[in-house]
């Protein structure tokens, strides 16, 4: 079965973007993995609206990239923090991907906002591709699709 053979109403990619492929769900993201975790830091740092923001966290819990823990402060309601899950922390090579493509081909001409490095080295952070017995920095005409499991023929 070729690529243009095969059904796409079961599409990984497709049903991905489908949980966190709009704009603001990927601003929360990467606010959370660097720290954010309470509603009204997220608004102010992302400028959302608290209808919009509430409702992008609802579905990111939901699907089970966030999780609420309640915390208190004195004197104040129970409130909730949202944490990634190991769902959501799977996340990350994505967003150091798109942030990585953003560098090289919208970042500012003055440099990075951020510089993600490593703790150990200091050397900067990059994603890339490699198969599964570590030939690294694959490029796509390197690899081959072929249909797997899933794969539906298009009808």
């Amino acid at each position: 079965m070729k690529w243009l053979e095969t059904s796409t109403e079961n599409c990984t990619v497709q049903r991905t973007l489908d949980l966190v492929g709009e704009k603001w769900t990927l601003l929360i993201l990467r606010d959370a993995f660097n720290g954010v975790r309470r509603f009204d830091d997220f608004r102010t740092h992302v400028r959302l609206s608290d209808a919009v923001l509430s409702d992008r966290l609802r579905k990111l819990v939901t699907s089970g990239i966030l999780r609420t823990v309640p915390y208190q402060e004195q004197g104040s309601r129970t409130r909730h923090e949202y944490r990634l899950t190991q769902k959501g922390r799977d996340l990350w090579p994505v967003l150091i991907a798109l942030r990585q493509w953003g560098e090289t081909y919208v970042g500012d001409p003055q440099g990075p906002v951020l510089e993600i490095r490593h703790s150990d080295c200091g050397s900067p952070v990059r994603v890339v591709v490699e198969c599964s017995d570590e030939h690294a920095a694959l490029a796509p005409t390197e690899v081959t699709v072929l249909p797997g499991p899933g794969a539906r023929p298009r009808g």
